[in-house]
């Protein structure tokens, strides 16, 4: 059953039916949205990345298993969190899938609100995945925002040098460097230079720009 897309969603994927509706009816006591899948199969044909989510799955399953679910996923380049059940002899598959990146796993029989403090400390741990992935994607949008010349002066800046150097650097004269990093400062809502360091270091590095092919002496501003 699809979940309407608003709010976390759990994906239940086990193949007993029983299981399905015990979690179901779980997940739905306490207002947590979920769909339910018989497996991993079908499970990936209607999986949401764009979805705020975590997953439930068992570690045991016919036909493609837990682990080999976690592959495909992270074959996918997938960081959806991932909680398996495991049984009392699945503990050596549980810390590889671990060491395969799924946040946790939880041994049957377990108590109900063990799985849900796993579930919940799983979506907060997506939740802060997304809100980084969102906040790098806004500075790199205001990053492509700039005009070759800024992405240079940036660059500069950001690597520690004064104006003066910048200028001699550029082949322009220093008010042309300070217009510029002001330029710079205000289209990537940056207050300081501390601060636009830190920016640069969430999206790995400054990117790759163009050149604008002044020769040092030339005293126009690009």
């Amino acid at each position: 059953m699809k979940a309407k897309d608003d709010g976390p969603l759990i994906y239940l994927v086990d193949d007993d039916e029983a299981v399905r509706d015990a979690l179901g009816m779980l997940f739905k006591s306490i207002g947590l949205k979920h769909e339910a899948y018989g497996s991993a199969l079908d499970f990936l044909e209607h999986y949401n990345r764009a979805r705020h989510s975590c997953l439930v799955a068992d570690i045991r399953m016919p036909g493609l298993s837990g682990l080999e679910l976690q592959q495909r996923l992270n074959e996918q380049h997938s960081e959806l969190p991932i909680i398996f059940i495991t049984g009392h002899g699945d503990v050596p598959m549980a810390v590889t899938a671990m060491k395969s990146g799924a946040a946790d796993f939880v041994q049957k029989p377990f108590r109900d609100q063990d799985l849900i403090d796993r579930i919940n400390k799983a979506l907060a741990r997506d939740l802060e995945r997304r809100k980084g992935r969102a906040e790098q994607d806004e500075i790199r949008g205001r990053i492509a925002l700039l005009t070759p010349r800024e992405q240079e002066v940036m660059e500069r800046v950001a690597r520690g040098q004064a104006n003066k150097v910048i200028a001699m650097d550029l082949g322009v004269s220093q008010r042309t460097v300070e217009l510029h990093r002001a330029r710079v400062m205000k289209k990537l809502k940056m207050r300081s230079v501390a601060e636009l360091v830190h920016a640069i270091d969430r999206i790995g590095g400054i990117p790759k720009v163009e050149a604008t092919g002044t020769r040092p002496g030339t005293a126009a501003a690009k």
